[in-house]
């Protein structure tokens, strides 16, 4: 199924947000930077684990991580991507085929999509899936810890559910830390530095009911905040909700 997914991608007749799609099967973020920073990001992630779980890093100029997927290209199968010149977001092009260079090093980072399929076993809802929009994902107030150049703000993606879903939901989730573990916070926003849940940084707003809290977890999309803040001469990453589909079995990432 991921094999087919990517395909589809690949030849751009999947374009959108990758929430639901092969529910089994884990799915990345993704960063690619010139090798003189691969180092500093590496020990970024490593110092950020909530936000940045290492699935797999590349070898420097190769567009592929085989432990992610056989016929895996990072640079086609992924929906969207985000160019950084400079720290600044400059294009969203479909592929990065062009971009593509002998120095570059990926890096594939867990994603809360992959534990969202234990959530729906447990009949929770997923309101950007019942909607049909991006999930809403918010800058926070909270610094990542540095290193190098590498710094920023925690991103955070954000689930609106009732008390007792919540509590389920942190037990399921604290069993998969390589794709963000438990929630980082629950109900009043305001505390992390997030005004308005009506308009996220990234993703979509989603309904949230009187008898619900907000749900957040520590989001992928945390190294490109750590990018804009390097001002890295030259980064892509994946648009924020469009994630590479690996072969990873998500049942293979849980921890007792």
């Amino acid at each position: 199924m991921p094999h087919r997914f990517r395909q589809l991608v690949r030849r751009k007749d999947f374009k959108g947000p990758t929430a639901g799609q092969c529910g089994e099967y884990a799915q990345a973020n993704l960063v690619v930077i010139p090798s003189a920073f691969a180092e500093d990001f590496l020990r970024f992630c490593i110092r950020n684990p909530k936000a940045c779980p290492l699935l797999g890093v590349g070898e420097r100029g190769r567009w592929n991580i085989p432990s992610l997927g056989d016929d895996l290209d990072l640079r086609t199968d992924v929906p969207g991507y985000n160019v950084y010149r400079d720290g600044v977001l400059t294009e969203q092009p479909e592929n990065i085929v062009a971009l593509w260079d002998d120095d570059l090093v990926a890096f594939a980072i867990g994603c809360s999509f992959s534990f969202e399929q234990m959530l729906t076993h447990e009949k929770i809802e997923l309101r950007h899936v019942t909607e049909g929009v991006n999930v809403p994902m918010f800058r926070t107030n909270i610094p990542n810890e540095p290193a190098g150049p590498f710094g920023g703000q925690l991103v955070v993606s954000m689930r609106p559910m009732s008390g007792a879903h919540a509590i389920r939901a942190i037990q399921v989730t604290s069993r998969f830390p390589s794709v963000h573990g438990a929630p980082i916070h629950l109900g009043n926003p305001k505390a992390i530095g997030i005004a308005d849940l009506s308009r996220p940084d990234y993703g979509d707003a989603v309904t949230l009911r009187e008898d619900e809290i907000p749900v957040f977890w520590a989001c992928g999309v945390t190294p490109q905040s750590a990018i804009e803040s390097a001002r890295l001469p030259f980064a892509i990453a994946h648009r924020p909700g469009h994630m590479l589909v690996t072969d990873i079995p998500n049942a293979s990432l849980a921890v007792l």
